[in-house]
């Protein structure tokens, strides 16, 4: 993957839990990890006595933050709610000249802050909570 604009990097939301993803407030910043842990199989007999891993054993898990600006009333709304409520919704994130990542996820985290001469921004955390689908762009 070459270079890409930050802005591109897209996180979506279905709050109504159907296919009809709507751009969530106005992401500065953008951050999607992956995750999976490792199961250790490793005995006395192990060849050179190197770790050995047990393949597919063990959980896997997507993390999304980002900072921004609401862009509405509604946007801000949405995701609060998510927060409060502590439901399960669809995301989804485009990655430029990468995928399109879509699955539930939790909002782990909420966070708004302000300066005195400037705008209220926020920060959020979001936790996969179920298997996600991946398709290349």
């Amino acid at each position: 993957m070459g270079a890409q604009k930050g802005k591109d990097l897209l996180l979506k939301l279905d709050a109504a839990g159907g296919t009809n993803f709507q751009t969530v407030a106005g992401l500065r910043t953008k951050r999607i990890a992956f995750n999976a842990e490792t199961v250790e199989i490793t005995d006395s007999e192990s060849a050179g006595r190197w770790r050995e891993l047990l393949g597919g054993a063990g959980v896997q898990r997507a993390s999304i933050s980002g900072a921004g600006i609401f862009k509405d009333l509604a946007s801000d709304a949405a995701v609060r709610q998510l927060f409060f409520d502590a439901k399960v919704a669809p995301f989804e994130v485009t990655v430029p000249d990468f995928g399109r990542i879509t699955g539930p996820f939790q909002v782990a985290a909420l966070e708004y802050s302000g300066e005195f001469n400037g705008e209220v921004t926020f920060e959020m955390t979001l936790e996969s909570a179920g298997a996600l689908a991946f398709a290349a762009i």
